[in-house]
């Protein structure tokens, strides 16, 4: 094992500490506008890292009950059975989607009991596909429906996290160039333009741009990346969809069959 001699780490300690003052008092020194823009990149990142922090949590909880889901749907061959152990399963779109369809069907059901489809149930054969072909219509629109609420859900306040990672690095450009501008007027009334005169305002200036980044990187990281996994749910949902429609289809002419 390798030991760094003590003044070595007490330069590096002291040099890390200084850089740190340093930054915090080119904030402080730093002008009335571009004070306000870092505030406004501060919002903007809290904001973001809270969203991105939540967005985390929820798409963790929805892969995960989306499997177990999976498994109880192919697993068990009583819908009710899965429809009641799938509300329990908050986060799962697939699941949301299972209970809006399975919803529909039961209501479906439940007209024709009634009296509405057994008319056509009885009927010829042409008037059971007819009837069919309603009631998947009607389960697709549903499911359709259903989904479109899902994505919609998983995407909230992605929208947030572009308009960060698209308008952070400007803002923080327009505090660089309102400080820059600041220093150049009070190196005119001066009349001086050494180093030792523009470098500190410019200093402090740049601090807006690289907050600006600070705060759009993440977000952008962030969104691709949850982008991403909300086209994979709403692929698991496209194809549960066809699967369940499937299913609910052989079912309904199954049941029609009997009762003819």
């Amino acid at each position: 094992m390798h030991f760094f001699p003590i003044h070595q780490v007490l330069a590096g300690y002291s040099f890390q500490s200084a850089f740190g003052h340093d930054i915090i008092q080119m904030v402080i020194h730093a002008g009335l506008m571009v004070k306000f823009v870092l505030l406004i990149l501060l919002g903007f990142s809290v904001t973001s890292w809270a969203i991105i922090l939540m967005k985390i949590r929820m798409f963790k909880k929805a892969r995960t009950e989306t499997e177990e889901f999976l498994d109880l749907f192919w697993e068990s061959r009583d819908m009710k059975e899965v429809y009641k152990a799938s509300e329990e399963l908050e986060y799962s779109p697939v699941a949301r989607l299972f209970r809006a369809g399975y919803a529909e069907f039961a209501k479906i059901r439940k007209i024709q009991a009634a009296g509405t489809g057994s008319a056509l149930s009885q009927g010829s054969d042409p008037e059971i596909t007819r009837s069919t072909q309603v009631i998947m219509d009607n389960l697709e629109r549903s499911l359709r429906k259903a989904m479109v609420d899902q994505v919609s859900r998983l995407e909230g306040a992605l929208n947030f996290l572009a308009t960060t990672g698209n308008t952070a690095p400007f803002i923080g450009l327009f505090g660089t160039v309102w400080g820059i501008m600041e220093s150049f007027r009070g190196i005119g009334m001066r009349g001086s333009a050494s180093l030792a005169v523009v470098a500190p305002g410019i200093s402090e200036a740049l601090i807006a741009t690289a907050a600006g980044l600070a705060a759009a990187i993440p977000a952008v990281v962030a969104f691709n990346y949850f982008s991403n996994r909300v086209s994979d749910l709403s692929a698991e949902m496209e194809i549960f969809s066809s699967d369940f429609l499937s299913i609910m289809e052989r079912r309904l002419f199954k049941g029609q069959v009997k009762s003819r």
